[in-house]
């Protein structure tokens, strides 16, 4: 009637909101009957079993113990389903007196034993309909009252407390006529009507994610029909500040003065619900259907803040079902610069963490991925080929490889920051709580080698005198390291020797004034205090570094530092002349 062409123009017009205000319709609530089914799942229903005979029983089925449940919950008597084939909405009524009779044999207090059912279609004969109403409408019993395509529009009917709209496939004219039956009252008498909403959860389906699962398209599909006619009280759901605190996910829009009736919309879910989680559904679902990319990506960033506490997403970051969220994120950074993003979309994204300066968030970035090699390595004492994986992307292939690595690039990133005036007092600052010695006064490679030792001792429990030449960290090989410090201590700064001292590493004792016979007869002293080890433990493997030998040379005694004497011959095994390497072998040395 909308062509005033034909019709002609409108006079007066009263909507759904202001009749329900005047007392001439019924206030009404929303239920949402979710129903968690092992067999019949939102896939088999939305797949091509769902023409199957077994597959549309198996759903009536759980459907009939859905609404039984719900209408002793709610108290509901006389309800009218509606669905969309003749051949279904008889199968429900003929099976609802089987399924009540197994509900009180299981739980007689709370289902009445008898139900009554009947069910109507279009070409039904007046006499026929007449007869099935009129016991529908005397009945004391609860009844239910199955139809296809015949209590539409134009059509009389006894009063009823509630409609079940079980049938997804109603236009939104269907649905809007099926909820005026339930409007219908004498002028203030109070009712309440129900209007009920089946949805099939899947096993592992989180209610929680209704704003984007395809479960809840029946109660979008219903929420968009009344927005049409009770624009208000919709819109209300988007605003969910105007719940009241005390049923949250339940009461919609503002508490009702001193001394007026109430007039809220009631909306209810088999489970609570956070009524931030139902504003979500309406605005991004109901209310802002043309943006539905924008639906997917802010709830693809809201997973990734819950996970992460942040919405620094790298660029070419995708989520688990393939959504390039990066992009997304980048996207809506230059429509925030250009002044082109919607401030309520701007306020959701900042909740969850948004930086909108790309070049700060670039620096967070960078600051996450030096969080994650330091805890790691124990060290921002990174090679410059050092690379992590991107915060919340896939693990690195390489960390400390040469080419072909991917991710962040830290090891670079903090060359850079280490350059004369590259940093703020504050952000160098941010890099020194993460690791004090991040830029020390002292080569980085020192400080690489010096992080290897000291997680051996604090971390690993090692003593310094058991990392020899050959005891690798990361690849690097730690033991030599040390005996170089060891051998040029008084080149180290003070700075450099203390960290080595708190590790244990104590500074050598200064070499013996040479004597008679000079290296010669050093290598003569060692080689007998070998020998002297070896006749008496067997072994000259496992001497301890400290280890000193008593044995007489040259008719003098002598203490020979066997121990230190054995790890030079090893490390300089490579250059000993070839008749003293065949002795050292001989004893097992080298």
């Amino acid at each position: 009637m909308d062509d005033e062409r034909v019709f002609g123009p409108v006079v007066y017009e009263l909507g759904l909101a202001d009749a329900i205000s005047l007392g001439l319709l019924a206030r009404y609530q929303i239920l949402v009957m979710e129903v968690r089914d092992p067999v019949v799942t939102p896939e088999r229903l939305a797949g091509p079993e769902a023409r199957e005979e077994h597959v549309r029983g198996q759903r009536l089925g759980a459907l009939q113990a859905a609404l039984l449940r719900t209408a002793a919950e709610h108290g509901l008597q006389k309800i009218i389903t509606f669905h969309h084939r003749t051949v279904e909405a008889e199968a429900f009524c003929k099976g609802l007196r089987q399924k009540a009779a197994e509900l009180h044999a299981h739980d007689p207090e709370r289902y009445p034993e008898s139900v009554w059912s009947g069910w109507l279609r279009g070409e039904h004969e007046a006499d026929h309909r007449a007869a099935v109403l009129g016991e529908f409408g005397r009945t004391a019993h609860r009844a239910v009252l199955s139809n296809c395509r015949v209590l539409g529009e134009g059509v009389d009917c006894p009063a009823v407390d509630s409609v079940a709209l079980l049938d997804p496939k109603g236009s939104v004219v269907d649905v809007v006529q099926a909820i005026g039956r339930a409007l219908r009252q004498k002028p203030n008498s109070g009712k309440v009507a129900s209007l009920v909403v089946p949805v099939f959860l899947g096993p592992d389906e989180s209610p929680a994610d209704m704003v984007t699962s395809a479960s809840y398209r029946p109660l979008v599909k219903v929420l968009t029909a009344l927005r049409a006619h009770d624009e208000r009280a919709v819109e209300m759901l988007a605003t969910p500040e105007a719940n009241s605190p005390r049923i949250p996910g339940e009461w919609i829009g503002p508490e009702p003065e001193e001394g007026e009736e109430e007039s809220r919309l009631l909306l209810r879910f088999s489970s609570p619900r956070d009524p931030v989680a139902v504003a979500e559904l309406v605005s991004l679902r109901v209310i802002d259907t043309e943006r539905q990319d924008w639906t997917r990506g802010y709830w693809a960033a809201r997973r990734w803040s819950s996970r992460t506490g942040h919405l620094r997403v790298p660029l070419g970051v995708e989520t688990e079902w393939g959504y390039p969220l990066g992009r997304w994120i980048r996207r809506q950074r230059a429509a925030y610069a250009s002044g082109q993003l919607d401030g309520r979309r701007a306020a959701r994204l900042e909740r969850l963490g948004m930086v909108w300066d790309p070049a700060e968030a670039d620096w967070l970035d960078n600051v996450a991925a030096a969080q994650l090699y330091m805890g790691r390595y124990g060290t921002l004492a990174a090679p410059r080929s050092a690379v992590v994986a991107e915060p919340g992307g896939q693990p690195e292939r390489a960390l400390d490889g040469p080419g072909g690595a991917v991710g962040r690039p830290v090891g670079q990133w903090l060359s850079n920051c280490r350059r004369p005036g590259a940093l703020t007092p504050e952000r160098a600052a941010q890099l020194a709580a993460i690791d004090p010695d991040w830029n020390p006064d002292w080569p980085i490679d020192w400080q690489r080698h010096y992080a290897g030792v000291r997680a051996l001792v604090t971390a690993g429990g090692a003593a310094v005198d058991e990392i020899t030449p050959g005891v690798t960290v990361h690849g690097a090989d730690v033991g030599r390291w040390l005996q170089r410090q060891r051998e040029t201590w008084r080149e180290l700064s003070p700075a450099q020797r203390e960290r080595l001292t708190a590790l244990g590493v104590t500074e050598p004792e200064p070499a013996p004034t040479p004597t008679s016979g000079g290296r010669a007869a050093a290598w003569n002293r060692g080689l007998a205090a070998a020998r002297a080890y070896l006749a008496r433990e067997g072994t000259l493997a496992g001497v301890p570094r400290t280890h000193v030998e008593q044995v007489q040379h040259d008719g003098q005694d002598h203490d020979v530092r066997l121990g230190v004497w054995l790890s030079n011959q090893r490390a300089r095994r490579a250059s000993l002349p070839a008749d003293r390497a065949a002795v050292l072998a001989e004893l097992g040395v080298i």
